[in-house]
């Protein structure tokens, strides 16, 4: 083992010493590109340890076999080996040829620098020459080009020098040839001017190009000019007047001239409409447009303009003018209806408008000017077509004697102007899509109607008038033919009678919205303004409640004098004491009759305060709906009509509040009637004979709460809120003061006291359904006042004591008492008042 040991070391030895005789080369190119510092100093080291890269592939192939140390070689089998051998050999052997290496190539790498840096040196001073070089090539070219900058401003300036000078020459050639052509067309028109200043009327010597078809457009431009300038010329004398001979001669020749000159132009221009109407006869569009444009060199071409729209067959055909008026009125004899008319106007509009359209393609194929002519075209259809088919139609009837009712009044009248207006702002509104130049054809269109519009309020108020008129002379002949039908009869039937047919109808008050609604909608359309419209509309809401306001106060009069008349009838048969059993049975059945008249005249007054309300409620709607809108855009408008309308039905309120105040009187005389008669002295003081004491209500309680009940159901259904609560409260007040003073006539022993009880609650049951508060107290406190007839003499000091507010009641009731003497109560009564 030894001699192998340092037979190894011996190999190493040599091998060193070998690698580190040979040179190291280090080269330049070594350290170009990607330098790597790795595969630098392992290429130096590769040669040196072989031995190292053997046993790294040792190490990894000898995985499970014997253990090799990290330097290659074999583990001892004891540590005792293994130390011999560390001390016979060292670690690392090649450690010195590897210092060697390095060394060399430091030295290596030192000169190498020094070379680079040499290189660098010289490169340095190299680039140093060339950038001074450089720097004196661009200081030169800087210069070279600062002088082809000012050569270039030179001759820019020398070029716009010339430019200008060329333009000068150019505008003086320029104008100098405007003045050459300036001055041979004036001599051209002096020349001219000269053949017209012959004598007066000789047309025979001009040019040939006066008289040549060919040139008529220059024609007439040359004879336009000549007359401008001499009319012109004739004017300036007229102002600065001389005595110059000269200037006499001048102005006298110039009017030679003029008048030459117009009759040329008078005669040419005929001449071009001859041909234009002949070109227009065989439709031949190009003649027409070539005259046209020719036309148009005489006052803008407005003859040629209006003698085309002249020459339409709409405008000079009378047949075409009858056919209008057949086919919107109908035949002759018969009255057309707004309906018919509406019909016919929009055939007839429709038709216009046809017409107008294929009359504009014409227009715009011939005339220079097509909007002119098309203004002037839709102007004239509107003046004399129109117009004359509205004259026809529209008739403004006199307000003073207003056109009868048979042949449809007023309201016809303004039915066919609206009719007509709504129609014809259509046709403006059509006429304007096909086209009409600058013409204001709705302007035009409201000039139209101006006369009409200017008294329309006023018709509109008198047709309302007459309509109302109308409608209540209709229901007072059906109210008399009833009358009429059964000849004569009793005054309380009659009157039953004659005020059913005359009572309020909310189907008539209907009527009256409608007619106003219909009035609103034509205030609508003829008034543009908002302060015109809400001026029209209040005046005819105005119109609407005065007649609701005057038809239901009628009716709630009417319905009044059916409560009077009844009221009349009690009066009558009101006898004394001393009269006859048949006296007395003959007014009995008398008071029957008059109490089923008052009855009647009270339902038949209910159901008139029910269709009042239901009338008042249909003009709140409709203010609502139709009329407050339109008001709102001037300030106080819609204040003041809700104030008139206040004011109109305030009489009607003032009505119904009286007719309400009879209808009390009414019912209360009734049950004053009905107490007396059905009411008997037993009933509050029957005999003590041992029986059971009867606890039904009497025969008068009873007959009066069902004569109540019966006849106050038409209240409760006619009226409502605050009126229904203070027409029962007030009942209710009457017939508990009636009832007291009835009952102060009778006696009562403590059975009676029972009975009334009885008969007071059913008054207070049937009372409580009035609502009323105050009423349910007041008969409250008469069953507590009741008691006084029921309870012992010694008792009646504590039966008041926690309703002190019926003391007076109280003492006329103990008065009252059977037993009032019998008990001495009399003196009791007066402790009794101290006591309370």
């Amino acid at each position: 083992m030894k001699d192998s040991i340092d037979g190894i070391r011996s190999n190493r030895n040599s091998k060193s010493s070998s690698v580190a005789s040979l040179p190291l080369i280090l080269d330049i190119d070594d350290f170009k590109g990607d330098f790597s510092f790795d595969a630098l100093f392992g290429n130096l080291v590769n040669d040196l340890l072989p031995s190292f890269q053997d046993e790294e592939a040792d190490s990894a192939d000898g995985v499970g076999g014997s253990d090799v140390i990290a330097t290659g070689h074999a583990r001892a089998p004891s540590d005792a080996a293994k130390l011999a051998q560390g001390l016979s050999s060292p670690l690392f052997p090649e450690v010195d040829s590897l210092l060697s290496l390095f060394r060399d190539s430091c030295r290596e790498l030192i000169d190498l620098r020094k070379q680079i840096d040499g290189r660098l040196y010289n490169l340095k001073k190299e680039v140093s020459v060339q950038d001074s070089k450089h720097r004196k090539t661009l200081a030169e070219l800087e210069k070279g080009v600062d002088g082809l900058f000012d050569s270039f401003a030179r001759l820019d300036t020398r070029i716009s020098s010339v430019g200008q000078t060329a333009a000068k020459i150019g505008d003086h050639l320029q104008s100098a040839d405007a003045q050459r052509e300036t001055a041979s067309q004036t001599i051209e028109l002096i020349k001219y001017m000269m053949e017209f200043n012959g004598s007066p009327g000789d047309l025979m010597e001009l040019s040939p190009l006066f008289s040549d078809d060919s040139r008529v457009a220059e024609a007439a431009s040359i004879a336009q000019k000549l007359r401008s300038f001499a009319e012109e010329d004739i004017g300036r004398q007229d102002l600065t007047v001389t005595s110059v001979m000269g200037n006499a001669t001048a102005s006298r020749g110039l009017e030679v001239a003029v008048t030459n000159l117009q009759d040329y132009c008078n005669e040419l221009e005929n001449r071009l409409l001859a041909r234009f109407d002949a070109a227009s006869q065989k439709r031949e569009l190009s003649t027409m447009a070539e005259c046209a444009k020719f036309l148009s060199q005489f006052n803008r071409g407005t003859s040629a303009m209006q003698h085309y729209v002249a020459t339409r067959p709409m405008f000079i055909d009378v047949e075409v003018m009858n056919a209008d008026s057949r086919l919107v009125l109908g035949d002759q004899g018969s009255q057309a209806s707004p309906s018919n008319v509406a019909r016919g106007l929009s055939s007839l509009f429709k038709e216009i408008t046809d017409t107008v359209r294929k009359e504009a393609a014409t227009i715009m194929a011939v005339f220079p000017s097509p909007n002119d002519v098309m203004s002037i075209l839709v102007q004239r259809v509107l003046e004399q077509r129109v117009t004359a088919l509205l004259d026809k139609l529209l008739v403004k009837p006199s307000l003073v004697n207003l056109p009868p009712m048979e042949e449809g009044g007023l309201l016809l009248y303004l039915r066919m102007l609206a009719v007509a207006y709504e129609k014809t702002q259509e046709l403006a509104r059509d006429l304007r899509a096909v086209g009409c130049g600058d013409l204001d054809v709705e302007g035009l269109t409201e000039s139209l109607f101006s006369s009409h519009k200017d008294e329309y309020p006023e018709h509109e108020q008198a047709s309302l008038r007459q309509l109302y008129q109308a409608k209540m002379e209709e229901l007072r002949a059906e109210s008399q033919q009833p009358s009429e039908s059964t000849g004569t009869i009793g005054r309380s039937k009659g009157a039953s009678a004659a005020s059913s047919h005359q009572q309020i109808s909310v189907t008539v008050v209907t009527e009256f919205v409608r007619w106003n609604e219909e009035a609103i909608s034509r205030c609508t359309l003829f008034s543009s303004l908002p302060a015109t419209l809400a001026a029209n509309v209040k005046a005819v809401f105005t119109c609407l409640l005065d007649q609701v306001g005057q038809y239901i106060t009628e009716g709630l009069e009417r319905a009044r004098d059916g409560l009077t008349e009844a009221a009349t009838l009690r009066e009558r048969f009101v006898l004394g004491t001393s009269v006859s059993r048949r006296v007395a049975a003959a007014a009995a059945s008398a008071a029957e009759a008059a109490a089923a008249a008052g009855e009647s005249s009270f339902r038949s007054f209910m159901v008139a305060v029910q269709r009042c309300g239901s009338s008042v409620a249909i003009v709140q709607q409709c203010f609502a709906n139709s009329i407050s809108r339109l008001l709102l855009p001037v300030d106080g408008a819609h204040a003041a009509s809700c104030e008139e309308m206040a004011t109109a039905m305030s009489t009607a309120e003032a009505a119904a509040y009286k007719g309400l105040q009879q209808c009390i009187e009414t019912v209360m005389a009734e049950v004053e009637r009905l107490l007396p008669a059905e009411q008997k002295a037993t009933d509050y003081r029957s005999p003590d004979d041992g029986m059971a004491p009867d606890h039904r209500p009497t025969n008068a309680c009873t007959k009066v709460v069902a004569y109540l009940s019966r006849v106050l159901e038409a209240a409760f259904t006619a009226l409502e809120g605050l009126n229904k609560q203070a027409f029962l409260t007030e009942l209710g007040n009457r017939l508990h003061k009636g009832l007291l003073n009835h009952w102060q006539k009778f006696t009562f022993n403590p059975s009676g006291g029972l009975r009334l009880k009885r008969d007071i609650t059913e008054y207070g049951e049937f009372v409580r359904s009035f609502n009323a508060p105050s009423v349910d107290e007041k008969f409250e406190l008469l069953g507590i006042m009741a008691n006084v007839f029921i309870v012992a003499p010694e008792s009646l000091s504590t039966l008041f004591e926690g309703t002190p507010s019926i003391r007076k009641d109280a003492q006329r009731f103990i008065q009252l008492r059977e037993d009032y003497k019998s008990a001495k109560l009399a003196s009791r009564l007066g402790s009794l008042v101290d006591k309370l």
